[in-house]
């Protein structure tokens, strides 16, 4: 059997990483990789896939940048080239971006059967370009492999077929426990950045609402800044946010106690999510890890899909309208604990997702 993978963005080879590892296994799989280039992240160089233990895709389509429309179109034509080329049995996507979009698009038009990981995902906000993508690559998919019994519902609810939709857990618990001991191995972060464990913030912004809302974003500034002075706040920062930060003279809101710091790798960031006290982030992915490593979480937006974990009181949902709410939640929150639940599965993911392909086809 041989499967195409389409990935476009750094998360989505942290999720791919799982279950690529797991297809090696099976002498009746042959996977081949390819990049569309849509987010270039200079953390992608060999040691990027060397710390996953994956090859470097085979292609990579370099269409990356402007417009969804244009963006999109373009990863579809050059996908579509590959398929005819490569006549794969499965199409494999991940998660939300245009590149999964695109690869769910290119292979239903050639009859090529689709597989979607992470099926099922709702946010409800329509203004997002990750829910309308979501949404449509479920429902021109062939196999949903759905993390949670929240997404199952949500597939339900929309009329998918029940034999399309398998409940298998998350993929990235399966790569939390797989490279989450490798980077008590290798990573030296916490000693380099002269952190001590259980005593740091960590934040991660990066969501165009909230970076492209420069009320918003002032509004996340003063909050880290109001509680800096009771915990320091480390935020490796992505280069577009930074460079909003710098054009709009936001960065002298902040004083020596929130270190800004390059993006970072994996392995280093894992280590700085299971050593923090809180987690305060706008990403879906970060906000699973903290859970992963019973972190407790802030999540800097209106709504989050990870609804179960809300529930259970591993996470806050603090949008960035007022200065006092948010640091009001992010003191709050500081080591607290929530709920012993165990919704994204036991960490065979990515087995289930195999057998699942094989059993299909």
């Amino acid at each position: 059997m041989k499967i195409l993978t389409v990935l476009g963005a750094r998360p989505q080879f942290i999720k791919a990483a799982a279950v690529s590892n797991t297809f090696a296994q099976y002498h009746t799989i042959k996977e081949i990789l390819l990049h569309t280039g849509q987010h270039y992240d200079n953390n992608m160089s060999d040691v990027f896939f060397e710390e996953l233990g994956i090859p470097k895709p085979a292609y990579n389509l370099g269409i990356g940048g402007g417009l969804h429309g244009a963006m999109t179109g373009a990863q579809l034509a050059g996908i579509e080239e590959i398929l005819l080329k490569e006549t794969p049995d499965w199409v494999l996507v991940y998660g939300d971006t245009n590149s999964t979009l695109a690869g769910a698009l290119a292979a239903t038009k050639l009859h090529i059967p689709v597989a979607h990981v992470e099926a099922g995902l709702r946010s409800f906000n329509r203004k997002m370009p990750e829910e309308i993508n979501r949404i449509v690559t479920d429902h021109i998919s062939t196999a949903l492999f759905a993390p949670t019994a929240t997404a199952m519902q949500h597939l339900a609810n929309e009329g998918l077929p029940t034999e399309l939709c398998h409940q298998v857990g998350d993929v990235m618990y399966d790569a939390a426990l797989l490279f989450g001991e490798r980077a008590k191995q290798h990573s030296t972060i916490i000693n380099q950045l002269d952190l001590r464990a259980g005593e740091y913030i960590l934040t991660t912004i990066h969501r165009a609402e909230n970076t492209d809302n420069l009320q918003r974003l002032q509004t996340i500034l003063q909050s880290l800044q109001e509680v800096s002075s009771r915990l320091p706040v480390v935020w490796p920062v992505h280069p577009r946010t930074r460079k909003l930060l710098e054009q709009n003279g936001l960065r002298k809101l902040l004083g020596s106690q929130v270190q800004l710091i390059d993006p970072v790798g994996y392995l280093d960031m894992l280590m700085l999510e299971q050593h923090a006290a809180l987690v305060a982030t706008d990403s879906g992915g970060v906000q699973k890890e903290a859970f992963f490593y019973q972190v407790p979480c802030v999540t800097l937006r209106d709504e989050t899909e990870w609804v179960e974990l809300v529930a259970a009181g591993w996470n806050y949902l603090a949008p960035p309208i007022s200065t006092t709410s948010v640091t009001k939640t992010l003191l709050s929150a500081v080591k607290s604990q929530g709920t012993p639940v165990q919704p994204y599965g036991n960490g065979s993911s990515s087995s289930q997702i195999a057998n699942v392909l094989l059993a299909t086809l």
